[in-house]
């Protein structure tokens, strides 16, 4: 059985950095599509970025990494400084997978399909 779907009572929340509000939406749906109990939040500037580490507390950082003002790679570092125990993946469509500076892991996005089992790696026990 799914790991994430047998946690009884733990909702997980994702906070995804992305600057477009649509790829974030179909993000959240596909994980709750595949039967994942997710919260997810949205961000694009690294202000938002501090305060929803800091108030949001995610278990897991979804992060485009081409953003306007900022890129993956500062997010990346933001989130090991203040949420060291958040687990951090790259959703992108302009770097393969093994072109990525140190992260859990990466997806791109034309490969979202993949997501969800990489979160079920990520989070599960």
């Amino acid at each position: 059985m799914n790991a994430l779907i047998a946690r009884a009572g733990v909702r997980w929340r994702i906070l995804l950095v992305e600057d477009s509000p649509d790829d974030a939406e179909l993000t959240c749906i596909m994980l709750a599509d595949a039967g994942l109990d997710v919260e997810c939040r949205r961000v694009d500037t690294e202000a938002e970025v501090l305060q929803a580490l800091a108030a949001f507390a995610p278990h897991l950082v979804l992060s485009d990494f081409n953003l306007p003002g900022f890129d993956g790679a500062r997010v990346l570092e933001l989130v090991r400084a203040h949420a060291p125990t958040a687990r951090f993946v790259f959703l992108t469509g302009s770097l393969g997978y093994y072109q990525l500076p140190e992260a859990d892991g990466s997806v791109p996005k034309d490969e979202l399909r993949l997501l969800p089992a990489l979160v079920q790696d990520l989070l599960g026990e």
